[in-house]
Formats: C-alpha cells, sequence, structure tokens
C-alpha cells in the first residue's frame, strides 16, 4: 500500500492527465460565489442587530440611555445615516445596472488606443457612470482583462467613485449654500484620478500588477436580472454596513473628542488635511455619503474636509484588501500609498484656490 501510495505521488503529469482540469470539490462544500453571496446576510444582521440596539436606546428602556452624550451620538448617527442611505440605494441600484445590461468590452472601444490620452477620458467617464468603490475594483480589473491599458482602467478606478452625479449631489446636499465645495471636490478628485494615471503611464512596471482573474460566479447561467438581484443585494448590504459603521465613528469622535483636541489640529492647517486624509481611510464610508459624514466634522477647516471627500472614495481600508486580492500585494503596498499623497496634496492645492 505504501508502494503504491509514493507511486502516485511520483508520478509526473501527463498531457492527457486530469491535472489542470477543474478540480471537484467534496459533496457538500461551498463554492467561492455561494461563500460570497452567504456574506451578505451577516452584513444584514450586523446592520439590524446595530439598528435595534439604537432604536432600544432611544426609548429609554435603560436608565442611562437618556444621558445626553449618548442622546447626541444617538442624534448624529441617525442624521447622517437617514440623509445618506437613499443616495446609497440609488447608487448601488445603477451600479448593479450597468454591471447587468452593458456590455464588458464597451468601455475598451470607447478608449483611446494611446495610454497618455485614455487616463483623462477614463477619468471623465466616471462622471457619467454612477458606482461606489466596492464595486471600482472589479470593473477596473474587466476592463484590464479586455485590453484597456492599466493606467486607464486604474485612474477610472479613481475617478468613477468620486465625481459621479449620485455623489456630486450628495455633496450639494450636504453642503446646502456652498457650491464650491462641490467644484472643489469635482477637480480635486478629477486631478487626482489624472494625476495617478499619468503616473503609472511614466513609473508603473509590470511586476507591480497582476492582472485579475474572471470572478467564479460569471460562469454561471444567470441571466441579466438574476445578475442584477444579486450584484444589487451584495453591493447595498455590504456598502450599507460600512455607512452604519462609518456613521457610529463619526457620531462617536463627535462626542468623545473634546473641543481642546480639535483646538490642536484647528490651529494647524495641514495637519487638519493630513487628519481628516487618515481619518477617511479608517473610517471606510460609502462614497454615497461620506459628504454627510464631512459636513458634520465641523470643528475642521473646508479645505480638511475636502481632503476627507477626496480620499475616501479612493483609498480605504477595504479599498486596501479589495486591490490586494485583485491585484497584489506589490500593487497594494505602493498604488494606495501613492494616491494618499496626492489627493492629500491636490485637496490642499484646490482648497487654497477654491474653498
Amino acid at each position: 500500500m505504501a508502494d503504491t501510495t509514493d507511486t502516485l505521488k511520483a508520478r509526473p503529469a501527463t498531457a492527457g492527465s486530469d491535472i489542470g482540469s477543474p478540480t471537484l470539490a467534496p459533496p457538500g462544500t461551498p463554492s467561492a460565489g455561494a461563500r460570497r453571496r452567504g456574506r451578505a446576510p451577516a452584513v444584514l444582521l450586523l446592520t439590524v442587530i446595530v439598528g435595534l440596539a439604537v432604536l432600544l436606546l432611544g426609548t429609554g428602556a435603560f436608565g442611562w440611555s437618556k444621558a445626553p452624550a449618548l442622546s447626541t451620538w444617538r442624534t448624529v448617527l441617525m442624521a447622517i445615516v437617514v440623509q445618506g442611505m437613499p443616495f446609497l440605494l440609488l447608487g448601488t441600484v445603477v451600479s448593479a445596472a450597468i454591471g447587468a445590461f452593458v456590455p464588458p468590452d464597451l468601455f475598451g472601444r470607447l478608449l483611446p488606443k494611446r495610454p497618455a490620452l485614455a487616463v483623462p477620458v477614463a477619468c471623465a467617464a466616471g462622471v457619467v457612470l454612477p458606482g461606489c468603490e466596492c464595486a471600482s475594483v472589479p470593473v477596473a480589473g474587466s476592463l484590464m482583462r479586455r485590453g484597456v491599458a492599466p493606467a486607464a482602467a486604474l485612474a477610472f478606478l479613481l475617478s468613477a467613485p468620486a465625481v459621479n452625479p449620485v455623489v456630486l449631489v450628495s455633496t450639494a446636499i450636504a453642503f446646502p449654500g456652498k457650491p464650491e465645495m462641490v467644484l472643489a471636490r469635482l477637480t480635486a478628485s478629477l486631478l487626482t484620478s489624472a494625476t495617478m494615471g499619468w503616473l503609472w503611464v511614466k513609473l508603473g512596471k509590470e511586476e507591480w500588477l497582476r492582472l485579475p482573474k474572471a470572478p467564479d460566479d460569471l460562469a454561471d447561467d444567470a441571466g441579466p436580472w438574476e445578475r442584477f438581484g444579486r450584484g444589487l443585494q451584495h453591493d447595498f448590504l455590504h456598502a450599507g454596513g460600512f455607512l452604519v459603521v462609518g456613521a457610529m465613528a463619526a457620531a462617536t469622535f463627535n462626542v468623545l473628542v473634546p473641543p481642546s483636541v480639535l483646538q490642536l489640529f484647528t490651529d494647524t492647517p495641514w495637519l487638519q488635511v493630513l487628519a481628516l486624509g487618515v481619518l477617511a481611510v479608517v473610517l471606510a464610508v460609502c462614497s454615497e455619503a461620506d459628504a454627510f459624514v464631512a459636513a458634520s466634522l465641523t470643528g475642521f477647516s473646508p479645505t480638511a474636509r475636502l481632503a476627507f471627500m477626496v480620499v475616501g472614495p479612493m483609498v480605504d481600508l477595504k479599498l486596501i484588501a479589495l486591490q490586494s486580492g485583485a491585484f497584489g500585494r506589490r500593487f497594494a503596498a505602493r498604488f494606495p500609498a501613492a494616491t494618499f499623497l496626492v489627493a492629500v496634496l491636490v485637496s490642499i492645492a484646490v482648497g487654497g484656490v477654491l474653498l
């Protein structure tokens, strides 16, 4: 028996062997697509638990739930969630429709062949194609698989979740009577996206970027409406969970951080910008709702809040994880850090002119 086992281990693969063909999983083992779809109920359950906890605290069922600090926290949390949720829903509906009904090779046919010229076109395409940052990574990977220059695909990755109509409208509502904030966000986001695309043309190396493979669940026989439903459920539940968590963090920040600490940042303008840039990375708020979080950070300058809205859709913890899985660790170790630096510098420049 041992000899037979050793023979099987040492046998080389031949042209007619089954090595390289699909491997059948043991019965009862969930597929990768099923595991991904299974995460949505978990996020929904977490969101429901948080919502019920907030409602219970608001009923006064607990004696300490009427504390002024907790009341303020609850008010800020609910304001951010209620204001941001409609835009989050609209953005995920449009994003799911694009993924289900738009031909995957359409963008490749529309972009110029030269990467340097394709970069600004890809940035402009983000203005008319709404989508959240959660969907930007697989879209960019799909563009690369169909022959689009990586520089253009990466420029679209940064631009689409930052300058689409849903984001701009939500920014206008979050900052009423301040159209200069909308213009500043649009300008700074486009400049950052284009700069990173051109930097990749000049400095990017092939070994830094691992071209992504097609997702497993694109190989099934699902129709467009079923794919639309799957995409909508996945994007809305996951982004909704991040919105709630981001709103909780923002509310906690507003309640727990004393004004004396904020004064330290107020006295140092460049430190304000850097602090909110880092905060945007940590909070990972969906781009359709981050303007409401930025508007609630009233202790910071307009330029610092601009940096929060420019950095967030391009660099945050969930995006870094997604980029690492799609494009490799070498890419994730370089591109997000460079994007953060460019976004902060561009925000300072644009904010100094427009705000």
